[in-house]
């Protein structure tokens, strides 16, 4: 091993001097100054844009080798009980951190996402990448002393001369873990390097001291064999023989005489020497911990608001005139600004002036919707109806594939029928072929066909919505960011529909009611019972006072522990029994769908519905604009409720009615989130096992694709989501048939 090691010391130290292996190292300059020189670097570069080589994703590996190498002779030398640089002990101490690095920078640094970058056309760093040079400068000029304040302020004043791509301001953090990592290789060879030279030089003062005692006169001729043919003399070298030799056998003095001769000869001395090295190990190890500290910065630093605060597609999308987008959440502007990119490298467009663009039409659009505003929204010009617009102004022409697509979404109903017929056809076609190929008479081909036809159309089908799932990406929909709660206009209320059937069901109702609360709290969020009495021969039964009251109990006893001072969070909405002439049984109004439709009658101001027991007033109700619905063994993950309202009062999402039709025909009156099986329901039967399919706490972390759904931008209410009472009322009393559709 400690061969190994020795190997690996000689190369690194032989690699010293080189030119390339210098520290990076420039004038210190203040903040300001920085600001002034940024300017001046962004009016040097000039770009192209070409693949080429990954220059720096080779570097990248040598680099980790170097460092690994460095790091086990550091580890080698404090085994073996040698002391080693204050610098090597930083390097040593704080080796996992640039581990880290170095892993995170292979993660976040694809090849694809490397020949994207704009690179340099000339100067030392021609054929890198533009930010790779900004970021080297950067850390030159501040001795890899980062701080967040300072890299803003760089990278926001080389913008003011040339504005950086999404793609660099993305690869600031990447750029700068590659140049510090690039620097602390080039100081860890130093450290090694000199670490060896004080070994040799310790050797030969034990030599030298050992030979002063037996014959003084062979001192001269074994220093000058070492060191005196060398063209420039060993600094480490010498300080470390000189402090060895100091204050021993003063038959040695005459190797100290020749050394000063020898330096003098080059216009220096031994303690200008010895200051120097001082100095060099002392700024050795300042940087290395400078390196060390600005790791853990960007490690830790939220690069989401720092991109958002030097961008300046940022700042042009802010302008937009519905005055939704600096309100929206992260992944939803980011999605905004992928398309921006997307129109940018295809047309070969500034993406600053694609920004402007979108600007511009929402702007116009502003004058001419006097609708809910969806086109004075930048959104409606980047994911929705009016993308084509604006890929139209900026020449846009999309590859084969996407074109294709665009056409199967055009024409769901043609592309999913014809799809159906044809996998149909060849499954039934396949069959034939191999009947016929047995022998099978005409008679029993056509009857095999139409037996066939069901169990064929059936795996066509399943084929089919597999092929559209994973060809087509889930439509995700923009939101709005309700982190720090929901406005005031948006104001929801979450109801459970349920029937009460004993004082212990009731009891984990309000319990459940409670979980729901403290998993999804917010001033503008209430909580509901819907309930009704299980049906009955009679309208009233010996029970239902003890039901109730024992509901009206619970719902009093939370808003007594967690409403205190605010309104009541808690409330009960109880209806009486109704004849039903078709069941013949005195029951609650069509039930769960019942509930529902009068407590939307309830919300926009009827007196005359069922409900016995409101405990809510008027105006709270008519302030609800939104009900999330609930099974009562439907689990509300933490803050889904107010993510489910943000989506719902994004411009692109809030749902305009069509008076003529009763039917909302632009935006979303229901959403629908996934609806997941808890990992204990699928455990409970071998058939839940096998039919649950992912399970897991949280089942809305994840987007997944529906056909309906994102293929034909419909889908099928099961009851459990959000609607918007405005626009869910109208379609349902226009869409109803009473007493004929099953409700539970």
């Amino acid at each position: 091993m400690s061969e190994l090691l020795g190997s690996l010391s000689a190369k690194l130290s032989r690699v010293s001097g080189s030119a390339d292996e210098q520290p990076v190292r420039a004038e210190i300059f203040s903040v300001e100054r920085l600001e002034q020189y940024a300017q001046t670097l962004a009016a040097g570069h000039i770009t192209v844009t070409k693949k080429g080589r990954a220059q720096l994703l080779p570097r990248l590996e040598d680099n980790g080798r170097k460092l690994v190498a460095a790091y086990r002779i550091l580890v080698e030398a404090i085994r073996n009980g040698r002391p080693i640089s204050p610098a090597g002990e930083w390097l040593v101490d704080n080796f996992h951190i640039v581990e880290e690095q170095l892993r995170e920078i292979r993660e976040d640094l694809p090849k694809s996402y490397y020949h994207e970058l704009p690179k340099l056309a000339r100067g030392e760093f021609k054929d890198y990448p533009r930010i790779y040079a900004v970021a080297f400068e950067l850390i030159a000029h501040t001795d890899c002393r980062l701080d967040t304040n300072t890299m803003r302020r760089f990278i926001a004043s080389y913008q003011t001369v040339d504005p950086l791509t999404i793609g660099e301001l993305w690869a600031v953090a990447i750029t700068l873990r590659l140049a510090l990592v690039e620097n602390l290789r080039r100081l860890a060879i130093l450290i090694v390097s000199a670490r060896e030279e004080r070994e040799q030089a310790d050797k030969l003062a034990d030599k030298l001291l050992e030979l002063a005692s037996r014959q003084p006169s062979g001192l001269i001729q074994v220093i000058s064999e070492r060191i005196g043919k060398r063209d420039k003399i060993p600094q480490t070298f010498v300080v470390q023989l000189t402090q060895r030799l100091r204050e021993q056998d003063p038959a040695v003095m005459p190797v100290t005489d020749w050394l000063e001769k020898q330096l003098a000869k080059k216009s220096a001395s031994i303690e200008q020497l010895i200051h120097a090295e001082h100095q060099r190990q002392a700024a050795t190890q300042v940087t290395v911990g400078n390196i060390i500290t600005s790791m853990r910065l960007l490690s830790t630093l939220d690069w989401r608001d720092f991109f958002e605060s030097v961008s300046l597609i940022e700042a042009q999308l802010g302008r937009d005139p519905a005055g939704a987008y600096s309100k929206m959440e992260f992944s939803a502007r980011d999605r905004y600004r992928h398309v921006i990119e997307r129109i940018s490298k295809r047309t070969r467009s500034n993406e600053l002036e694609v920004a402007r663009g979108v600007v511009e039409l929402a702007a116009a659009g502003a004058k001419e919707d006097t609708d809910a505003g969806s086109k004075s929204h930048v959104g409606y010009y980047l994911i929705d109806s009016g993308l084509a617009q604006l890929e139209a102004n900026f020449g846009y022409r999309p590859r084969s594939s996407e074109r294709l697509r665009r056409y199967f979404l055009r024409h769901a109903t043609l592309t999913y029928l014809g799809g159906l017929a044809f996998f149909t056809l060849l499954v039934i076609t396949l069959l034939i072929s191999a009947m016929q190929g047995a022998g099978a008479n005409w008679i029993l081909l056509i009857a095999a066909s139409i037996l066939a036809l069901i169990p064929a159309s059936d795996l066509a089908s399943s084929v089919l919505n597999w092929d559209i799932t994973h060809l087509f990406e889930p439509h995700l929909l923009p939101r709005m960011e309700t982190a720090n709660g929901l406005p005031e206009e948006a104001c929801s209320i979450v109801v459970v529909p349920t029937i009460f059937s004993n004082e212990v069901q009731v009891k984990e109702l309000v319990e459940r009611l409670e979980v729901h609360f403290l998993a999804n709290q917010d001033q503008f969020i209430y909580f509901a019972l819907l309930s009704d009495f299980p049906d009955a021969d009679s309208e009233e039964t010996p029970t239902d006072s003890t039901l109730l009251a024992a509901a009206e109990a619970g719902i009093e006893d939370l808003n007594r522990r967690h409403s205190r001072e605010q309104p009541h969070r808690f409330h009960l909405f109880h209806r009486r029994r109704q004849w039903n002439a078709g069941e013949e049984r005195w029951m609650g109004w069509e039930r769960k769908r019942g509930k529902l439709q009068e407590f939307n009658w309830l919300l926009r101001g009827a007196r005359d519905t069922s409900f016995a027991v409101k405990t809510a007033d008027e105006g709270l109700l008519s302030r609800i604009r939104y009900v999330i619905t609930l099974d009562s063994d439907t689990h509300l993950p933490r803050d889904v409720a107010r993510k489910l309202v943000g989506a719902a009062i994004h411009p692109l999402n809030r749902p305009r009615l069509d008076p003529e039709v009763g039917r909302v025909r632009y935006g979303y009156g229901i959403l629908q989130p996934r609806v997941s099986i808890s990992l204990e329901s699928a455990s409970r039967s071998r058939f839940a096992r096998i039919f649950s399919g992912n399970t897991g706490i949280d089942p809305y972390t994840t987007a997944v694709s529906d056909v309906y759904q994102d293929f034909f931008g419909e889908g099928s209410f099961t009851g459990k989501g959000l609607y918007d009472v405005n626009a869910f009322e109208p379609c349902l009393t226009q869409s109803g048939v009473w007493c004929a559709t099953h409700s539970h």
